[in-house]
């Protein structure tokens, strides 16, 4: 046991080193600064540039550059549909996978469109090569896009006053060439190097070692892992995701995943310290995210280490702790890492079955998506992290009487109306999502393998998961009818886009007023007294709206489970 906690530490500091370095490198990318691959990728960007017709030196304002992604973004979901409603006649489909249906390739389109991949369907026999490789490029743009919009966040705060936020364009691209197609290219050579295929082969043919006959599923799955990863993306190229043995092979493959889905969340912090020049800022931002991550991350880690303990009263060995659901190549420890890890990033990917997990296991899961912004996704934690900076900073104002000021700007009513809207846009979907289902039978009860609380918790855990953009679920849910489909379908847009503009509309008109000089009067946002007061009122809200909620499932369940 000894030895797992130390490989979660060893995956912990490695994060954190590359995260530092790698934070530095995006903050000179953003802030047109010489890095030393300029000579590679310059001339990439500048022939996408004269294809595209895009004029990189064009600035827009934040109105602007919110309409280039949302219409980009447009074509996007278009095309993808189109390809899932037809993937059974169009090329790259060896094994004869047939079309999905509208509802089904409407919410299949949307969710890997907004960085959530919710998966209502099972890779093999769901999806063709070309439908595959269209969600891999997908997950590639919707990465670059949470880290465009941030990258105009960041451009807000740079100049003391201006409407000119950079061109997201622009941003779009560096991020894409620059960071997420090179790293992916390293991971990707990983994960092939220890058995993840890579082919456009269908099935291979194989004899058991009992003589049966079975077919195994294959296919240029190390590329879709990669970026599955690294862009916080999440969707398997296998129903089983990275529990399945030719998507994570091994410990070291693990790592590797484990490594690669949170460098860039931890990296944007750090590279908002670096890009503003105030790095204690970042520090202060980082602990805080650390601190909640580890509040929700050390109980799961000693529930699934310890296991059940009425298993241990029938006499049974549990020193592997729970290990229903999860693969013995990886353990108990780092299953539960991992649980948390994914759920606090919008990744969403699975190395066990968190529907199997210990029942306060489940709402540290449900919370960290909840919270939302404890680390978060490629862009968007920050940008949802920012929107809890602005009410404490409001709150802290006036509990101090200081008027409330961030970066030299003040917070004034129309900030703190759009921060308010989409801090409470969040656990509204997700509430009303789950009561409208549990209400009606024919969309909740008739759906559940498991009845009473822990079905409810199924319900809660995947209106959650799609409101945060995560796409892991208790997969107990018969989740691919039209209701689900469609339901999560709206949530899943709504849930990416109001946190994306909400912060970048406050930045943006907060970019146009007079710049006002630090004073003593000034309220600090870079010490651990405002650090505290920011972590108060994220749990203040997560705790006001869920609750009640999380009483009915993951709460109940387990009183009910250790009261027998």
């Amino acid at each position: 046991m000894n030895t797992e906690i130390l490989g979660i530490i060893t995956m912990f500091a490695i994060t954190l080193v590359i995260g530092i370095f790698l934070g530095k490198y995006i903050a000179n990318i953003y802030g047109y600064k010489k890095t030393f691959l300029d000579k590679i990728f310059q001339p990439i960007e500048n022939l996408i540039y004269k294809i595209s017709g895009i004029n990189p030196n064009k600035q827009m304002t934040w109105k602007q550059n919110m309409f280039a992604m949302l219409t980009i973004n447009l074509v996007w979901f278009i095309i993808g549909f189109f390809i899932l409603l037809n993937q059974s006649w169009l090329p790259l489909n060896p094994d004869g996978n047939q079309n999905m249906s509208p509802d089904l390739a409407f919410n299949t389109a949307i969710s890997f469109l907004v960085n959530c991949n919710l998966q209502h369907y099972s890779g093999e026999t769901g999806v063709s090569y070309l439908s595959q490789l269209y969600l891999m490029f997908l997950q590639f743009v919707t990465a670059a896009t949470g880290m465009a919009a941030m990258a105009v966040l960041f451009k807000a705060f740079k100049d003391k006053t201006t409407t000119e936020l950079g061109n997201f364009y622009d941003f779009f691209t560096k991020s894409m060439i620059r960071i997420l197609i090179p790293i992916s290219i390293v991971v990707a050579f990983i994960l092939s190097a220890n058995g993840t295929p890579m082919t456009f082969e269908g099935k291979d043919h194989i004899t058991t070692l009992e003589g049966q006959k079975a077919d195994v599923s294959r296919g240029p799955a190390a590329a879709f892992v990669a970026i599955k990863h690294l862009g916080t993306n999440g969707g398997g190229f296998f129903g089983a995701n990275s529990a399945h043995p030719l998507e994570n092979p091994n410990y070291l493959t693990n790592m590797t995943e484990m490594v690669t889905q949170m460098i860039i969340p931890f990296a944007l912090v750090f590279a908002l310290g670096f890009y503003l020049k105030k790095r204690k800022l970042s520090w202060t931002i980082f602990t805080v995210m650390t601190i909640g991550f580890l509040a929700l991350t050390t109980p799961t880690i000693i529930n699934e280490t310890h296991g059940n303990p009425l298993i241990t009263q029938m006499g049974t060995d549990n020193h592997l702790g729970a290990m229903e659901g999860k693969e013995i190549r990886f353990g108990s420890a780092a299953s539960a890492y991992w649980s948390i890890a994914t759920t606090v990033i919008s990744t969403g990917s699975v190395n066990a079955m968190h529907d199997s997990m210990m029942p306060l296991s489940g709402m540290n899961q449900m919370l960290a998506m909840m919270i939302n912004c404890f680390y978060g996704g490629c862009g968007v934690g920050i940008l949802n992290y920012f929107i809890f900076i602005i009410l404490a900073v409001f709150i802290s104002g006036l509990m101090v009487g200081r008027t409330p000021e961030f970066m030299g700007k003040k917070i004034e009513a129309k900030e703190m109306k759009i921060a308010m809207i989409v801090a409470l846009f969040h656990p509204f979907l997700i509430l009303v999502g789950t009561a409208l289902t549990a209400y009606f039978p024919e969309f909740g009860a008739k759906t559940l393998n498991n009845p009473g609380f822990h079905g409810f918790s199924e319900i809660l855990y995947e209106f959650t998961s799609s409101s945060a953009n995560n796409g892991s679920g208790f997969e107990g849910l018969g989740d691919n009818t039209p209701w689900w489909n469609i339901s999560t379908g709206i949530v899943l847009l709504f849930s990416r886009f109001i946190p994306i503009i909400g912060p970048i509309a406050i930045a943006g008109c907060l970019a146009q007023k007079k710049y006002i000089p630090e004073s003593s009067g000034t309220l600090k946002t870079d010490t651990a007294t405002f650090g505290f007061m920011t972590l108060a009122v994220i749990l203040l809200i997560a705790a006001l709206s869920f609750f009640p909620a999380l009483t009915l499932g993951p709460i109940a369940e387990q009183i009910q489970s250790f009261s027998k």
